[in-house]
């Protein structure tokens, strides 16, 4: 959904490069709503890494860094999927899907749910079917599973907003990160 801009109202002015903005210096090479500067943006935004799966023909899954905590009271949480990829088609329907949060030893296997066009659940990926059908990775330090209570259109995406029914989250590892491009380990 795209706003509409108010043509009845001038626009404001736009801040002076030598005057600091409530973030910081004047506007950077980029403009605003520039996918290019959002990209940039995030690339230094170290976020966690989670391989988000569902059941369906096949089991399906990819890996995300989108994941996060919604509410408390009720528990959600939700992450975003593109409408292009691959596993868009069972997660537009999926009733449940498995949340997996991935462990510094856990590169390639986050490596191989990113890659387009792989058998992300061919060996050596270790796996099970869970509460719901939803396919579980094995060695993860935690897991969900989780009904999908709504799919919110975003652009080019869709945020699932989805309740924990069943997990665990007492599995070994440190939290494996994405920064940069990369899959990289938490450093004290």
């Amino acid at each position: 959904m795209t706003a509409t801009p108010d043509l009845g109202t001038p626009p404001p002015p736009a801040p002076s490069p030598e005057a600091p903005g409530p973030a910081g210096p004047g506007p950077g090479p980029a403009g605003a709503g520039d996918a290019e500067l959002l990209r940039a943006v995030f690339r230094r935004h170290a976020a966690g890494v989670a391989v988000i799966t569902a059941a369906g023909e096949r089991p399906t899954g990819f890996t995300a860094t989108s994941l996060t905590s919604v509410s408390m009271d009720p528990p959600l949480l939700s992450f975003g999927v593109g409408t292009g990829s691959s596993s868009w088609p069972v997660f537009a329907t999926a009733g449940y899907v498995g949340v997996h949060v991935l462990g510094e030893h856990q590169r390639e296997l986050a490596a191989t749910f990113a890659r387009s066009g792989a058998d992300r659940f061919a060996p050596p990926t270790r796996w099970r079917t869970g509460p719901h059908g939803v396919p579980l990775l094995a060695g993860v330090p935690a897991w969900l599973v989780c009904e999908v209570t709504a799919r919110i259109p975003a652009g080019d995406h869709r945020l699932l907003i989805a309740s924990p029914v069943a997990g665990d989250a007492s599995g070994a590892g440190r939290p494996l990160l994405h920064h940069q491009g990369c899959f990289n380990a938490l450093r004290d």
